[in-house]
């Protein structure tokens, strides 16, 4: 039972670091404390709870959170301060002994966040409390017994609508934590899904991402396949486009991309985790796949959605990655029709069987090999914009602060840039044909003339 009574009038704060999947999953949280009367704090005023929605996918993402979670407890005096999240799962105990914690949620619990919080928050008596006036409590089950779901589909900051259709991992990569803190995989139904689709329809959405954390696996759960539902999602009438966030290239099937090219409303817009480029790195990570069958999926995209926009997450200096190793991912890389690359250092985890592996590589050459991809990476992507430079386009736009450039996405993922004007407000989530001109200052869009 919820007393709801107890929140009326209360303020909250939210701070979310990671993947699109937690900031899914926090405006989510903020969305039902708002049903229950609790309003987001605004710039200058004090917060009377404090909700950190945590990452750990890397050492720096844990020093972070801790960082986070030191910042909101001293901008928010007396506050009660919740903390969830991949980091809270992992270390528990630990995160509920820093100065000011409350609460702390693993990943199973976080589920029933609202009512744990409720739990803790009318039974905030004196003589529950520690020396420093906070609780320290902590939840949390072993990962082998993290089975709830946290349905999600919320709309951010942006037009965009993000819905969670899948948690959880069963592929253990040797450098990886998450399955350890989310769990294996599980989905909700294409039945449910579709239904928190159309009401996003309903509340005037046009654009909905697919997240998770293995999104190609949907269907552990249900006995459903990804396929199933994106042909069920399609159909939903007034979301105009969706866009499917990274999955795996074993999970991207021929008939996957063979669908999606002649969809309704899917994007011609892919993010797949490549990792390295060597054969002998993949193996060394434990990936499913080789070079060859990740070349084989770009190559069916591009030959069926020619001005597909396809971004690549490539780790640089994990455990074995030796020089010959690199130049030889480097080369097969650059081989590859990619739009953009994200890249970013290997981090060393705690319990991951990555650290049996012989051959460290030096920060330095982390460094270095960080610096030759995201040059790389730049080139691609100024490439791919230029090449459509004079082409007509229907761009969706985001609203603009006051003064500001307004912006807005292409089906394929181009950023589009209008010069600031007061007329620029109708535009806002609205899809709006433009023909593509040159790079803005920056290079970071192109600019667009309203047709």
């Amino acid at each position: 039972m919820i007393d709801t009574s107890a929140f009326q009038g209360k303020k909250a704060a939210f701070y979310t670091l990671g993947c699109k999947l937690n900031f899914s999953e926090t405006s989510t949280f903020a969305k039902i404390l708002g049903e229950m009367g609790v309003v987001e704090i605004k710039a200058g005023e004090t917060a009377d709870i404090c909700l950190i929605n945590t990452c750990s996918v890397t050492e720096m993402a844990d020093h972070k959170c801790r960082q986070a979670i030191h910042r909101m407890v001293r901008e928010n005096p007396g506050a009660f301060v919740v903390v969830t999240g991949c980091y809270a799962q992992l270390d528990s105990e630990k995160v509920s002994k820093m100065d000011g914690v409350d609460l702390v949620l693993g990943s199973n619990e976080k589920a029933d966040l609202i009512q744990y919080l409720n739990d803790a928050w009318t039974n905030a008596q004196p003589e529950n409390e520690s020396i420093d006036g906070h609780r320290h409590l902590f939840h949390h089950v072993k990962t082998k017994d993290i089975k709830k779901f946290q349905p999600s589909c919320s709309r951010g900051n942006r037009t965009r609508y993000f819905l969670k259709v899948q948690d959880g991992c069963n592929y253990f990569c040797t450098y990886c934590t998450i399955p350890f803190a989310r769990g294996l995989s599980r989905n909700p139904s294409v039945a449910s899904l579709v239904a928190q689709a159309e009401q996003a329809a309903q509340e005037g959405g046009k654009e909905i991402v697919l997240t998770g954390v293995n999104i190609g696996d949907f269907g552990e759960t249900t006995g459903e396949k990804f396929i199933d539902l994106v042909k069920a999602l399609d159909g939903v009438e007034g979301i105009s486009r969706f866009r499917i966030s990274s999955i795996e290239p074993d999970l991207i099937s021929d008939e996957l991309v063979e669908y999606c090219a002649r969809s309704r409303a899917f994007m011609p817009h892919f993010h797949i985790p490549l990792q390295s480029g060597s054969d002998e790195v993949l193996r060394l990570m434990h990936r499913r796949y080789s070079r060859d069958v990740f070349a084989h999926k770009i190559r069916l995209i591009k030959q069926l959605m020619p001005d597909a926009f396809i971004g690549v997450d490539v780790m640089v200096g994990c455990r074995g990655e030796t020089p010959e190793c690199f130049e030889d991912s480097y080369q097969f890389i650059s081989s590859l029709p990619v739009t953009q690359l994200h890249v970013f250092p290997y981090s060393e985890r705690p319990g991951t069987a990555a650290l049996h592996i012989n051959y460290i590589v030096p920060d330095k050459d982390k460094k270095n090999r960080v610096h030759h991809l995201l040059k790389l990476s730049d080139e691609k992507t100024l490439a791919f914009y230029a090449a459509h430079i004079g082409q007509e386009a229907d761009v969706l736009f985001e609203k603009a602060a006051h003064g500001k450039a307004m912006h807005g996405f292409t089906d394929n993922y181009i950023r589009v840039e209008l010069p600031p004007s007061d007329d620029n407000d109708r535009l806002d989530n609205k899809i709006v044909r433009v023909r593509l001109g040159e790079f803005n200052i920056d290079k970071s869009a192109l600019k667009g003339q309203l047709l």
